[in-house]
Protein backbone atom coordinates (compact mmCIF):
# COMPACT_ATOMS: atom_id res chain seq x y z
CA UNK A 1 0.00 0.00 0.00
CA UNK A 2 1.07 3.44 -0.98
CA UNK A 3 1.86 6.19 1.37
CA UNK A 4 -0.80 8.26 0.51
CA UNK A 5 -3.10 5.15 0.43
CA UNK A 6 -2.54 4.99 4.28
CA UNK A 7 -2.97 8.44 4.69
CA UNK A 8 -5.95 8.20 3.50
CA UNK A 9 -7.06 5.46 5.55
CA UNK A 10 -6.10 7.09 8.52
CA UNK A 11 -7.77 10.27 7.32
CA UNK A 12 -11.23 8.47 6.97
CA UNK A 13 -10.80 6.59 10.10
CA UNK A 14 -10.02 9.56 12.20
CA UNK A 15 -12.94 11.62 10.68
CA UNK A 16 -14.85 8.27 11.82
CA UNK A 17 -15.70 7.44 7.96
CA UNK A 18 -16.13 3.69 7.42
CA UNK A 19 -12.41 2.36 6.16
CA UNK A 20 -12.41 0.15 3.14
CA UNK A 21 -10.70 -3.39 3.65
CA UNK A 22 -6.87 -3.22 3.11
CA UNK A 23 -6.02 -5.04 0.15
CA UNK A 24 -3.76 -8.54 0.15
CA UNK A 25 -1.14 -9.03 -2.30
CA UNK A 26 -1.70 -9.05 -5.47
CA UNK A 27 -4.13 -6.15 -5.21
CA UNK A 28 -7.03 -8.45 -4.19
CA UNK A 29 -9.11 -6.53 -1.38
CA UNK A 30 -10.54 -8.58 1.54
CA UNK A 31 -14.03 -9.57 1.38
CA UNK A 32 -16.33 -9.03 4.43
CA UNK A 33 -18.17 -11.88 5.15
CA UNK A 34 -21.78 -10.97 5.34
CA UNK A 35 -23.91 -12.19 8.47
CA UNK A 36 -26.87 -13.28 8.59
CA UNK A 37 -30.46 -11.91 8.24
CA UNK A 38 -31.50 -10.45 11.85
CA UNK A 39 -34.62 -11.74 13.76
CA UNK A 40 -36.49 -8.73 12.68
CA UNK A 41 -35.90 -8.94 8.61
CA UNK A 42 -36.63 -12.33 8.61
CA UNK A 43 -40.15 -12.12 10.73
CA UNK A 44 -40.90 -8.65 8.46
CA UNK A 45 -39.93 -11.03 5.24
CA UNK A 46 -42.54 -13.39 6.33
CA UNK A 47 -44.99 -10.64 7.10
CA UNK A 48 -44.73 -9.33 3.60
CA UNK A 49 -44.65 -12.54 1.81
CA UNK A 50 -47.90 -13.89 3.72
CA UNK A 51 -49.56 -10.63 2.66
CA UNK A 52 -48.72 -10.73 -0.93
CA UNK A 53 -49.64 -14.36 -1.09
CA UNK A 54 -53.07 -13.16 0.17
CA UNK A 55 -53.97 -10.37 -2.24
CA UNK A 56 -53.01 -12.81 -5.23
CA UNK A 57 -55.46 -15.50 -3.98
CA UNK A 58 -58.39 -12.55 -3.20
CA UNK A 59 -58.12 -12.99 -7.69
CA UNK A 60 -58.91 -16.14 -7.77
CA UNK A 61 -61.01 -17.04 -4.86
CA UNK A 62 -63.85 -15.20 -2.47
CA UNK A 63 -62.78 -17.44 0.50
CA UNK A 64 -59.59 -15.42 1.02
CA UNK A 65 -59.52 -11.20 1.04
CA UNK A 66 -56.63 -9.72 0.33
CA UNK A 67 -54.39 -7.99 2.95
CA UNK A 68 -54.54 -4.39 2.79
CA UNK A 69 -51.65 -2.06 3.87
CA UNK A 70 -53.17 -1.11 6.99
CA UNK A 71 -53.95 -4.81 7.45
CA UNK A 72 -49.83 -5.25 6.92
CA UNK A 73 -48.79 -1.87 8.96
CA UNK A 74 -51.20 -2.91 12.24
CA UNK A 75 -50.45 -6.66 12.47
CA UNK A 76 -47.36 -6.50 14.56
CA UNK A 77 -49.28 -4.22 16.72
CA UNK A 78 -52.18 -6.47 17.45
CA UNK A 79 -49.62 -8.98 17.50
CA UNK A 80 -48.19 -7.33 20.57
CA UNK A 81 -51.84 -7.18 22.22
CA UNK A 82 -51.92 -10.85 21.74
CA UNK A 83 -48.68 -11.63 22.95
CA UNK A 84 -48.89 -9.32 26.03
CA UNK A 85 -48.59 -11.92 28.58
CA UNK A 86 -45.38 -13.36 27.33
CA UNK A 87 -43.75 -10.48 26.03
CA UNK A 88 -44.31 -9.20 29.55
CA UNK A 89 -42.83 -11.67 31.54
CA UNK A 90 -39.90 -11.36 29.23
CA UNK A 91 -39.37 -7.98 30.42
CA UNK A 92 -39.37 -9.10 34.52
CA UNK A 93 -37.81 -12.28 33.74
CA UNK A 94 -34.62 -9.54 32.64
CA UNK A 95 -34.94 -7.79 35.32
CA UNK A 96 -34.87 -11.03 37.72
CA UNK A 97 -31.80 -11.99 36.13
CA UNK A 98 -29.76 -8.57 36.76
CA UNK A 99 -30.82 -8.61 40.23
CA UNK A 100 -29.07 -12.07 40.18
CA UNK A 101 -26.32 -11.37 38.23
CA UNK A 102 -25.52 -8.25 40.35
CA UNK A 103 -25.34 -10.87 43.42
CA UNK A 104 -21.89 -12.48 41.33
CA UNK A 105 -23.95 -15.81 42.72
CA UNK A 106 -24.62 -16.69 39.30
CA UNK A 107 -20.87 -16.24 37.64
CA UNK A 108 -19.54 -17.87 40.55
CA UNK A 109 -22.30 -21.00 40.56
CA UNK A 110 -21.93 -21.58 36.73
CA UNK A 111 -18.08 -21.81 37.67
CA UNK A 112 -17.85 -24.24 40.33
CA UNK A 113 -20.52 -26.59 38.67
CA UNK A 114 -17.80 -26.69 35.93
CA UNK A 115 -15.33 -27.40 37.69
CA UNK A 116 -17.39 -30.29 40.09
CA UNK A 117 -17.53 -31.69 36.37
CA UNK A 118 -14.62 -31.50 35.20
CA UNK A 119 -14.33 -34.50 32.93
CA UNK A 120 -17.59 -35.11 32.95
CA UNK A 121 -19.55 -32.15 31.65
CA UNK A 122 -21.25 -34.40 28.72
CA UNK A 123 -23.32 -36.21 31.57
CA UNK A 124 -25.07 -32.73 31.79
CA UNK A 125 -26.35 -32.88 28.09
CA UNK A 126 -28.64 -36.09 28.10
CA UNK A 127 -29.71 -35.44 31.48
CA UNK A 128 -30.83 -31.96 30.95
CA UNK A 129 -32.65 -32.59 27.88
CA UNK A 130 -34.57 -35.30 29.20
CA UNK A 131 -35.75 -32.80 31.70
CA UNK A 132 -36.88 -30.34 29.33
CA UNK A 133 -38.42 -33.09 27.14
CA UNK A 134 -40.87 -34.49 30.17
CA UNK A 135 -41.90 -30.82 30.61
CA UNK A 136 -42.71 -30.50 26.99
CA UNK A 137 -44.72 -34.11 26.86
CA UNK A 138 -46.57 -33.05 29.42
CA UNK A 139 -47.29 -29.35 29.13
CA UNK A 140 -45.94 -28.32 26.11
CA UNK A 141 -42.84 -26.45 27.60
CA UNK A 142 -42.36 -23.94 24.94
CA UNK A 143 -42.62 -20.45 25.65
CA UNK A 144 -41.27 -20.81 29.12
CA UNK A 145 -38.33 -22.08 27.84
CA UNK A 146 -36.73 -18.46 26.94
CA UNK A 147 -34.96 -18.17 30.02
CA UNK A 148 -33.75 -21.19 30.21
CA UNK A 149 -31.37 -20.41 27.26
CA UNK A 150 -29.47 -17.83 28.32
CA UNK A 151 -29.08 -20.25 31.90
CA UNK A 152 -27.40 -23.06 29.53
CA UNK A 153 -25.93 -21.01 27.36
CA UNK A 154 -23.68 -19.67 29.73
CA UNK A 155 -22.72 -22.99 31.85
CA UNK A 156 -22.21 -24.90 28.30
CA UNK A 157 -19.73 -22.31 27.51
CA UNK A 158 -18.17 -22.54 30.85
CA UNK A 159 -18.15 -26.18 30.43
CA UNK A 160 -15.66 -26.21 27.51
CA UNK A 161 -18.77 -26.55 24.58
CA UNK A 162 -20.46 -23.30 23.02
CA UNK A 163 -23.33 -20.97 23.32
CA UNK A 164 -24.92 -23.41 20.57
CA UNK A 165 -24.56 -26.96 22.35
CA UNK A 166 -26.74 -24.52 25.34
CA UNK A 167 -29.49 -23.34 22.74
CA UNK A 168 -29.35 -27.54 21.12
CA UNK A 169 -30.41 -28.80 25.02
CA UNK A 170 -33.25 -26.48 25.53
CA UNK A 171 -34.27 -26.37 21.61
CA UNK A 172 -34.23 -29.88 21.03
CA UNK A 173 -34.73 -31.33 24.92
CA UNK A 174 -38.21 -29.37 24.92
CA UNK A 175 -39.12 -29.51 20.89
CA UNK A 176 -38.83 -33.23 21.11
CA UNK A 177 -40.58 -33.18 24.27
CA UNK A 178 -43.35 -31.51 22.42
CA UNK A 179 -43.28 -33.88 19.62
CA UNK A 180 -44.31 -36.94 21.63
CA UNK A 181 -47.21 -35.29 23.43
CA UNK A 182 -48.96 -37.43 26.10
CA UNK A 183 -51.39 -35.73 28.51
CA UNK A 184 -49.88 -32.07 26.91
CA UNK A 185 -53.26 -29.89 27.39
CA UNK A 186 -52.28 -27.43 25.01
CA UNK A 187 -51.91 -29.86 21.70
CA UNK A 188 -53.52 -33.20 22.83
CA UNK A 189 -56.15 -31.99 25.31
CA UNK A 190 -57.45 -29.26 22.77
CA UNK A 191 -57.44 -31.70 19.97
CA UNK A 192 -59.48 -34.60 21.58
CA UNK A 193 -61.70 -32.17 23.37
CA UNK A 194 -63.01 -30.72 20.01
CA UNK A 195 -62.80 -34.18 18.58
CA UNK A 196 -65.23 -35.51 21.57
CA UNK A 197 -67.35 -32.90 21.31
CA UNK A 198 -68.29 -33.34 17.99
CA UNK A 199 -69.01 -37.09 19.12
CA UNK A 200 -65.80 -38.84 17.92
CA UNK A 201 -64.86 -41.13 20.78
CA UNK A 202 -60.79 -41.19 21.44
CA UNK A 203 -58.93 -43.54 23.54
CA UNK A 204 -56.86 -41.51 25.84
CA UNK A 205 -54.51 -44.36 26.47
CA UNK A 206 -53.58 -44.93 23.01
CA UNK A 207 -52.58 -40.95 22.87
CA UNK A 208 -50.86 -41.73 26.01
CA UNK A 209 -48.82 -44.86 25.05
CA UNK A 210 -48.56 -43.56 21.07
CA UNK A 211 -47.17 -40.20 22.86
CA UNK A 212 -44.77 -41.93 24.59
CA UNK A 213 -43.05 -43.67 21.89
CA UNK A 214 -42.55 -40.93 19.50
CA UNK A 215 -41.13 -38.93 22.77
CA UNK A 216 -38.54 -41.96 22.74
CA UNK A 217 -37.83 -41.55 19.31
CA UNK A 218 -37.51 -38.05 19.16
CA UNK A 219 -36.03 -37.56 22.03
CA UNK A 220 -33.02 -40.16 21.84
CA UNK A 221 -32.65 -38.81 17.84
CA UNK A 222 -31.91 -34.98 19.32
CA UNK A 223 -29.63 -36.10 22.48
CA UNK A 224 -27.40 -38.20 20.09
CA UNK A 225 -27.11 -35.57 17.09
CA UNK A 226 -26.66 -33.54 20.49
CA UNK A 227 -23.76 -35.09 22.18
CA UNK A 228 -22.07 -35.59 19.29
CA UNK A 229 -21.56 -31.88 18.02
CA UNK A 230 -20.96 -31.37 21.97
CA UNK A 231 -18.15 -33.91 21.84
CA UNK A 232 -16.19 -32.37 18.46
CA UNK A 233 -16.51 -28.85 20.03
CA UNK A 234 -15.30 -30.20 23.20
CA UNK A 235 -12.27 -31.52 21.43
CA UNK A 236 -11.79 -28.76 19.33
CA UNK A 237 -13.41 -25.21 19.78
CA UNK A 238 -12.64 -24.97 15.94
CA UNK A 239 -15.62 -27.03 15.03
CA UNK A 240 -17.91 -24.98 16.12
CA UNK A 241 -20.98 -24.35 14.09
CA UNK A 242 -20.53 -20.46 15.13
CA UNK A 243 -20.13 -17.72 12.72
CA UNK A 244 -17.18 -15.42 13.76
CA UNK A 245 -19.31 -12.73 14.68
CA UNK A 246 -20.85 -15.19 17.70
CA UNK A 247 -18.21 -16.52 18.95
CA UNK A 248 -16.82 -12.96 19.54
CA UNK A 249 -20.55 -12.03 20.80
CA UNK A 250 -19.90 -15.38 23.04
CA UNK A 251 -17.00 -14.65 24.31
CA UNK A 252 -17.75 -11.35 25.58
CA UNK A 253 -20.87 -12.56 27.21
CA UNK A 254 -19.52 -15.57 28.87
CA UNK A 255 -15.78 -15.44 28.43
CA UNK A 256 -14.64 -14.82 31.97
CA UNK A 257 -17.00 -17.67 33.07
CA UNK A 258 -14.83 -19.90 31.15
CA UNK A 259 -11.74 -18.94 31.90
CA UNK A 260 -12.73 -19.06 35.59
CA UNK A 261 -13.65 -22.21 35.57
CA UNK A 262 -10.50 -23.92 33.62
CA UNK A 263 -8.23 -21.21 35.77
CA UNK A 264 -6.95 -24.04 38.66
CA UNK A 265 -5.54 -20.40 40.54
CA UNK A 266 -9.33 -19.31 40.94
CA UNK A 267 -10.25 -19.74 44.13
CA UNK A 268 -13.64 -17.86 44.81
CA UNK A 269 -16.03 -19.37 46.12
CA UNK A 270 -19.51 -19.36 46.73
CA UNK A 271 -20.15 -17.18 49.94
CA UNK A 272 -22.78 -18.08 52.56
CA UNK A 273 -24.94 -15.17 51.05
CA UNK A 274 -24.53 -16.26 47.19
CA UNK A 275 -25.56 -19.65 48.12
CA UNK A 276 -28.76 -18.65 49.30
CA UNK A 277 -29.59 -16.37 46.14
CA UNK A 278 -28.82 -19.44 44.04
CA UNK A 279 -31.33 -21.47 46.23
CA UNK A 280 -33.94 -18.53 45.81
CA UNK A 281 -32.61 -18.50 42.01
CA UNK A 282 -33.67 -22.13 41.55
CA UNK A 283 -36.83 -22.01 43.54
CA UNK A 284 -38.24 -19.26 41.42
CA UNK A 285 -38.10 -21.51 38.51
CA UNK A 286 -39.32 -24.87 40.10
CA UNK A 287 -42.48 -22.95 41.07
CA UNK A 288 -42.64 -21.46 37.87
CA UNK A 289 -42.66 -24.96 36.43
CA UNK A 290 -44.54 -26.53 39.31
CA UNK A 291 -47.50 -23.76 38.60
CA UNK A 292 -47.67 -24.56 34.80
CA UNK A 293 -48.17 -27.89 35.11
CA UNK A 294 -51.94 -28.92 34.75
CA UNK A 295 -52.50 -31.30 37.83
CA UNK A 296 -55.71 -31.33 37.48
CA UNK A 297 -55.34 -33.44 34.46
CA UNK A 298 -53.73 -36.25 36.64
CA UNK A 299 -55.70 -36.28 39.39
CA UNK A 300 -53.37 -34.30 41.95
CA UNK A 301 -55.21 -32.12 43.81
CA UNK A 302 -52.84 -31.73 46.68
CA UNK A 303 -52.27 -27.51 44.83
CA UNK A 304 -56.07 -26.91 44.84
CA UNK A 305 -56.88 -28.03 48.70
CA UNK A 306 -59.41 -25.16 50.49
CA UNK A 307 -60.56 -24.46 46.75
CA UNK A 308 -62.62 -25.89 44.00
CA UNK A 309 -62.29 -25.71 40.52
CA UNK A 310 -65.29 -23.19 40.79
CA UNK A 311 -63.40 -21.69 43.16
CA UNK A 312 -60.09 -21.54 42.87
CA UNK A 313 -58.98 -18.34 44.21
CA UNK A 314 -59.88 -20.15 47.85
CA UNK A 315 -57.16 -22.80 47.38
CA UNK A 316 -53.90 -22.59 49.48
CA UNK A 317 -51.83 -22.28 46.53
CA UNK A 318 -53.46 -19.37 45.49
CA UNK A 319 -51.82 -16.94 48.01
CA UNK A 320 -49.53 -16.06 45.63
CA UNK A 321 -50.61 -14.98 42.40
CA UNK A 322 -54.46 -15.45 43.14
CA UNK A 323 -54.64 -18.26 41.18
CA UNK A 324 -53.44 -21.85 42.59
CA UNK A 325 -50.69 -24.13 40.96
CA UNK A 326 -50.83 -26.18 38.06
CA UNK A 327 -53.46 -23.42 36.66
CA UNK A 328 -50.90 -20.81 36.28
CA UNK A 329 -50.15 -19.27 32.86
CA UNK A 330 -47.83 -15.94 32.17
CA UNK A 331 -49.68 -13.57 34.40
CA UNK A 332 -48.77 -15.46 37.29
CA UNK A 333 -45.45 -16.34 36.37
CA UNK A 334 -44.82 -12.90 35.88
CA UNK A 335 -46.05 -11.74 39.18
CA UNK A 336 -43.85 -14.38 41.19
CA UNK A 337 -40.60 -13.41 38.92
CA UNK A 338 -41.34 -9.68 40.38
CA UNK A 339 -41.64 -11.20 43.41
CA UNK A 340 -38.22 -13.21 43.79
CA UNK A 341 -36.44 -10.29 42.11
CA UNK A 342 -37.33 -8.07 45.25
CA UNK A 343 -36.64 -10.71 47.65
CA UNK A 344 -33.28 -10.83 46.14
CA UNK A 345 -32.90 -7.51 46.27
CA UNK A 346 -33.09 -7.00 49.40
CA UNK A 347 -31.78 -10.40 50.74
CA UNK A 348 -28.46 -9.12 49.13
CA UNK A 349 -28.67 -5.97 50.86
CA UNK A 350 -28.70 -3.82 47.75
CA UNK A 351 -30.65 0.02 48.35
CA UNK A 352 -33.71 0.92 47.38
CA UNK A 353 -32.44 2.74 43.96
CA UNK A 354 -30.12 -0.07 43.25
CA UNK A 355 -33.13 -2.73 43.09
CA UNK A 356 -35.35 0.07 40.86
CA UNK A 357 -31.55 0.71 38.78
CA UNK A 358 -30.80 -2.82 38.70
CA UNK A 359 -34.52 -4.42 37.76
CA UNK A 360 -35.34 -1.62 34.99
CA UNK A 361 -31.52 -2.10 33.35
CA UNK A 362 -32.30 -5.80 33.30
CA UNK A 363 -35.82 -5.49 31.27
CA UNK A 364 -34.41 -2.86 28.94
CA UNK A 365 -31.90 -5.58 27.75
CA UNK A 366 -35.23 -7.86 27.22
CA UNK A 367 -36.84 -4.94 24.60
CA UNK A 368 -35.67 -6.65 22.07
CA UNK A 369 -36.79 -9.86 22.75
CA UNK A 370 -40.17 -9.17 23.22
CA UNK A 371 -40.38 -7.11 20.47
CA UNK A 372 -39.27 -10.27 18.65
CA UNK A 373 -42.35 -12.57 20.04
CA UNK A 374 -44.54 -9.75 19.26
CA UNK A 375 -43.77 -9.68 16.00
CA UNK A 376 -44.08 -13.22 15.42
CA UNK A 377 -47.67 -13.20 15.76
CA UNK A 378 -47.96 -10.50 13.50
CA UNK A 379 -47.78 -13.17 10.88
CA UNK A 380 -51.11 -15.37 12.20
CA UNK A 381 -52.67 -12.13 12.61
CA UNK A 382 -52.67 -11.54 8.78
CA UNK A 383 -53.95 -15.31 8.55
CA UNK A 384 -56.46 -15.45 10.37
CA UNK A 385 -58.33 -12.03 9.58
CA UNK A 386 -57.84 -12.52 5.79
CA UNK A 387 -59.54 -16.37 6.45
CA UNK A 388 -56.05 -17.75 4.53
CA UNK A 389 -55.62 -20.19 7.30
CA UNK A 390 -58.70 -21.58 7.40
CA UNK A 391 -58.90 -21.63 2.99
CA UNK A 392 -55.84 -23.75 3.08
CA UNK A 393 -57.08 -26.61 5.27
CA UNK A 394 -60.49 -26.80 3.69
CA UNK A 395 -58.99 -27.14 0.33
CA UNK A 396 -56.10 -29.76 1.43
CA UNK A 397 -58.93 -31.79 3.42
CA UNK A 398 -60.74 -32.14 0.42
CA UNK A 399 -57.42 -33.41 -1.34
CA UNK A 400 -56.82 -35.91 1.39
CA UNK A 401 -60.39 -37.59 0.68
CA UNK A 402 -60.59 -40.93 -0.38
CA UNK A 403 -57.01 -41.94 -0.42
CA UNK A 404 -55.59 -44.77 1.06
CA UNK A 405 -53.93 -45.53 4.72
CA UNK A 406 -50.54 -45.91 3.39
CA UNK A 407 -51.11 -42.18 1.61
CA UNK A 408 -53.51 -40.37 4.01
CA UNK A 409 -50.42 -40.45 7.17
CA UNK A 410 -47.57 -39.39 5.64
CA UNK A 411 -49.77 -36.57 3.23
CA UNK A 412 -51.88 -35.47 6.47
CA UNK A 413 -47.79 -35.31 8.46
CA UNK A 414 -47.01 -33.17 5.02
CA UNK A 415 -50.21 -31.10 5.18
CA UNK A 416 -49.65 -30.28 9.02
CA UNK A 417 -45.93 -29.39 8.52
CA UNK A 418 -46.52 -26.99 6.02
CA UNK A 419 -49.66 -25.25 7.83
CA UNK A 420 -47.91 -25.54 11.22
CA UNK A 421 -45.03 -22.47 9.54
CA UNK A 422 -47.65 -20.33 9.73
CA UNK A 423 -50.45 -21.29 12.62
CA UNK A 424 -47.49 -21.98 15.38
CA UNK A 425 -49.77 -22.09 18.19
CA UNK A 426 -50.36 -25.77 19.04
CA UNK A 427 -53.80 -24.72 20.23
CA UNK A 428 -54.39 -22.46 17.94
CA UNK A 429 -53.82 -25.27 15.59
CA UNK A 430 -56.40 -27.90 16.97
CA UNK A 431 -58.80 -25.58 17.43
CA UNK A 432 -58.86 -24.87 13.52
CA UNK A 433 -58.02 -28.33 12.32
CA UNK A 434 -60.09 -31.03 14.09
CA UNK A 435 -63.58 -29.87 13.22
CA UNK A 436 -62.45 -30.62 9.61
CA UNK A 437 -59.60 -33.81 9.87
CA UNK A 438 -61.89 -35.35 12.88
CA UNK A 439 -65.15 -36.51 10.37
CA UNK A 440 -62.64 -37.13 7.52
CA UNK A 441 -60.86 -39.25 9.30
CA UNK A 442 -63.53 -41.23 10.59
CA UNK A 443 -65.55 -41.06 7.67
CA UNK A 444 -62.39 -42.76 5.86
CA UNK A 445 -62.61 -45.49 8.63
CA UNK A 446 -59.21 -44.54 10.05
CA UNK A 447 -57.85 -44.32 14.01
CA UNK A 448 -58.85 -40.98 14.88
CA UNK A 449 -55.80 -41.37 17.92
CA UNK A 450 -53.11 -41.39 15.11
CA UNK A 451 -54.34 -38.53 12.96
CA UNK A 452 -54.04 -37.01 16.44
CA UNK A 453 -50.55 -37.57 16.99
CA UNK A 454 -49.65 -36.92 13.34
CA UNK A 455 -50.50 -33.59 14.20
CA UNK A 456 -49.06 -33.36 17.37
CA UNK A 457 -45.98 -34.87 15.93
CA UNK A 458 -45.70 -32.65 12.64
CA UNK A 459 -46.55 -29.34 14.87
CA UNK A 460 -43.62 -30.09 17.26
CA UNK A 461 -41.44 -30.68 14.56
CA UNK A 462 -41.92 -27.54 13.08
CA UNK A 463 -42.01 -25.17 16.57
CA UNK A 464 -38.39 -26.05 16.80
CA UNK A 465 -37.80 -24.70 13.06
CA UNK A 466 -40.37 -22.02 12.33
CA UNK A 467 -39.09 -18.30 12.24
CA UNK A 468 -43.06 -17.33 13.65
CA UNK A 469 -42.16 -19.29 16.75
CA UNK A 470 -40.71 -16.00 18.68
CA UNK A 471 -39.61 -17.91 21.84
CA UNK A 472 -37.26 -19.79 20.01
CA UNK A 473 -35.94 -16.58 17.99
CA UNK A 474 -36.29 -14.76 21.48
CA UNK A 475 -33.98 -17.72 23.20
CA UNK A 476 -31.47 -17.65 20.60
CA UNK A 477 -30.70 -14.35 21.14
CA UNK A 478 -30.20 -13.96 24.54
CA UNK A 479 -27.66 -17.26 24.26
CA UNK A 480 -26.15 -15.35 21.00
CA UNK A 481 -26.84 -17.36 18.08
CA UNK A 482 -27.85 -16.42 15.28
CA UNK A 483 -31.55 -18.17 14.01
CA UNK A 484 -29.98 -19.15 10.38
CA UNK A 485 -26.86 -21.10 12.58
CA UNK A 486 -29.15 -22.82 13.88
CA UNK A 487 -31.52 -23.39 11.45
CA UNK A 488 -28.49 -24.89 9.71
CA UNK A 489 -27.20 -26.77 12.07
CA UNK A 490 -30.70 -28.58 13.07
CA UNK A 491 -31.80 -29.52 9.51
CA UNK A 492 -30.67 -32.68 9.64
CA UNK A 493 -31.60 -33.28 13.18
CA UNK A 494 -35.15 -32.45 11.80
CA UNK A 495 -34.71 -34.55 8.45
CA UNK A 496 -34.35 -37.53 10.35
CA UNK A 497 -36.46 -36.90 12.85
CA UNK A 498 -39.40 -36.72 10.64
CA UNK A 499 -38.62 -39.43 8.55
CA UNK A 500 -38.59 -41.89 11.02
CA UNK A 501 -41.78 -40.74 12.69
CA UNK A 502 -43.84 -40.29 8.67
CA UNK A 503 -42.51 -44.32 8.82
CA UNK A 504 -43.74 -45.23 12.39
CA UNK A 505 -46.91 -43.04 12.00
CA UNK A 506 -48.07 -44.43 8.71
CA UNK A 507 -47.21 -47.99 10.18
CA UNK A 508 -49.33 -47.16 12.70
CA UNK A 509 -52.17 -46.32 10.29
CA UNK A 510 -52.57 -49.53 8.30
CA UNK A 511 -52.83 -50.87 11.43
CA UNK A 512 -54.92 -49.53 14.00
Amino acid sequence: MSESENQKLATEAAEGAPVAAAPEPGGKKKRKKKGAPDSFIILVACLIVVALVTVAMSFFTSEVTGASFADVLTSPVLGFSSAMQVCVFVLVLGGFLAMVNKTGALDTGVATLVRALKGRELVLIPILMLLFGICGSTYGMMEETVPFYILLAATMYAAGFDTLTGALVVLLGAGAGCIGSTVNPFSVGVATAALTDMGIAIDQGVIIGFGLVLFVIAEAISIFFVMRYAKKVKADKGSTFLSLQEQEESEKEYGQMEEDAENPAFSAVLSGKQKVVLVLFALTFVVMIVGFVPWQNFGIDVFMAGGSVDDPAGAWSAVLTGVPLGMWYFNEATAWFLLMAIVIGIFARFAGKDIVKTFLGGCAEMVSVALVIALARSVAVIMGETQLDTFILTNAANALSGVPAFIFAPATFLFYFVLSFAIPSSSGMATLAMPIMGPLTNGLGFSAEVMVMIYVAAHGLVAIITPLNGAVLAGLALAKVQYATMLKWVMKVIVVTGIVLVVVLTAAMLIM
